[in-house]
């Protein structure tokens, strides 16, 4: 009799004890799960960014539009970088088809540098046979502030349609910032930019961030 009620007094303790175990670790696994689900919609939303970022720029609209917006890249004293150079390149192409009547460049002046990004861009197109009168001059240290410093030139002027210019990694966002300012934008990538011979995968990887975080806080936000 006496071990029988040691034995249902050692049951009941070992039940008791697992409850209490049940008590305590019952929320830490609870927040263990949420924090999974939430680790997984995480990685599946920057998964799906990185697979738009990457259809977009190998998108090419055949639309006409009202202006052609350059997006600014480095320049080396005075001469358009082969960046630059590739898609000044692609947007006299455009031009030259009839795809828009206007061109407007941007790219501000990097630290130490003597000429913006937009003046080496609009001499580049007069001497490649652009009317002067048909390029708009904007400035900008990044995406949104190129957008946002030409914008006035083209509300001047009533433009509101333009085909984005830029490397294929960076077009879906170039072209999310120009929506984002109100311009209805037509993608046109530069597949034969020098970028690409490059470590790709880096600038995949920041566009996929930026996009990713812009579109929940806002691009103009992550602006310098």
């Amino acid at each position: 009799i006496i071990g029988t009620a040691r034995a249902k007094e050692d049951r009941s303790t070992t039940a008791r004890r697992r409850g209490e175990v049940r008590v305590i670790f019952g929320p830490i696994k609870l927040v263990l799960k949420l924090l999974s689900a939430l680790m997984s919609l995480v990685v599946l939303y920057f998964g799906v960014t990185f697979v738009q970022i990457w259809l977009r720029g190998h998108e090419h609209s055949n639309a006409s539009a009202q202006a052609i917006l350059v997006y600014g890249t480095t320049e080396n004293n005075g001469t358009p970088s082969p960046e630059l150079t590739a898609r000044l390149n692609q947007a006299l192409t455009l031009y030259r088809e009839g795809r828009a009547p206007w061109i407007a460049v941007t790219g501000g002046r990097r630290p130490g540098d003597v000429y913006t990004e937009a003046g080496v861009s609009l001499t580049y197109l007069i001497d490649h046979g652009v009317t002067p009168s048909r390029i708009l001059e904007g400035s900008g240290n990044d995406t949104w502030q190129n957008v946002a410093t030409v914008l006035p030139l083209l509300k001047k002027h009533h433009l509101r349609t333009v085909i984005t210019v830029t490397d294929p990694f960076h077009e879906y966002r170039a072209m999310a910032i120009a929506s984002a300012q109100g311009l209805t934008p037509y993608p046109s990538p530069v597949h034969n930019s020098p970028t690409i011979k490059h470590s790709l995968w880096r600038y995949y990887l920041k566009e996929t961030l930026e996009v990713g975080v812009g579109r929940v806080v806002g691009y103009g936000r992550l602006s310098s």
